[in-house]
């Protein structure tokens, strides 16, 4: 039988077990009362470790789907390929994410600034934060920032688990074959959803995993049934999809 204290309680039993056995350090005693205030328990929800099926996958799992390697600053030369807008038809992606011109996105795993520099264009009165994790990345996003004097654009040093957003004041979230690839993709699927505003979107776009013909690896693809379900856990809904692009689902998603 699991007994829940209160925190007056948590504490007098801290005291007690100290007097009775070797005592907690203070340190230690503080942190377990306030983890109990802050109701702090670890969500793991849907994730699993096993032997990897593809040697590409991270050998975590999370709701079934294996989760893939991060691929890392020394292939910011593939993002910026130039035959990228013909191959994604990324003029109708961007056409298709229909911004305003004061709306506030977030474009997560921006890496170079391929979309993020399309889109401060794109949001004059608004703003763009280009959020990745690795330094490198924030480097080259910096300079070319500074380069196109793009003053809408801020760049911001998300984690595995957090990409560091205001708290519902993003109008849209841009996400483009990034998700898959998330260690903490509950985590972050969740901080995404508080940084929404009350009427924004998460723009999702991945590969398409129900098409063989997609020239990817199956392990960086995702198809709609599971984008679904992972979406759903965290309480975002499909609103809308887009279907036309050449290799990619392209996939809304709102509170």
């Amino acid at each position: 039988m699991r007994l829940f204290l209160p925190i007056s309680a948590l504490g007098i039993l801290l005291l007690g077990i100290g007097a009775c056995t070797q005592s907690l350090s203070e340190g230690t005693a503080a942190q377990l009362i306030e983890q109990r205030r802050a109701n702090i328990a670890p969500d793991t929800s849907g994730y699993e470790r096993r032997a990897p099926q593809d040697i590409n996958g991270i050998g975590k799992y999370y709701m079934g789907r294996q989760i893939a390697h991060v691929m890392g600053h020394e292939g910011a030369s593939w993002l910026d390929r130039s035959n990228r807008a013909r191959e994604e038809d990324t003029d109708q992606l961007l056409r298709a994410l229909k911004l305003k011109p004061s709306d506030v996105v977030a474009d997560i795993g921006a890496g170079t600034g391929y979309f993020t520099f399309k889109m401060s264009a794109l949001v004059p009165q608004g703003k763009v934060l280009a959020v990745d994790i690795q330094p490198e990345m924030l480097a080259s996003l910096r300079a070319t920032t500074a380069k196109l004097g793009a003053n809408n654009v801020i760049p911001v040093r998300g984690t595995t688990q957090n990409p560091n957003l205001p708290a519902g004041q993003v109008d849209l979230v841009l996400l483009v074959d990034a998700y898959h690839e998330f260690d903490h993709p509950r985590e972050m699927a969740r901080a995404i959803r508080q940084a929404l505003s009350p009427t924004g979107r998460l723009a999702l776009v991945e590969y398409r995993a129900e098409d063989p013909n997609v020239p990817i690896k199956r392990i960086h693809k995702m198809s709609v049934a599971q984008a679904r379900r992972e979406m759903a856990a965290v309480g975002l809904r499909l609103t809308d999809s887009v279907e036309t692009l050449p290799q990619q689902h392209l996939l809304f998603f709102q509170k």
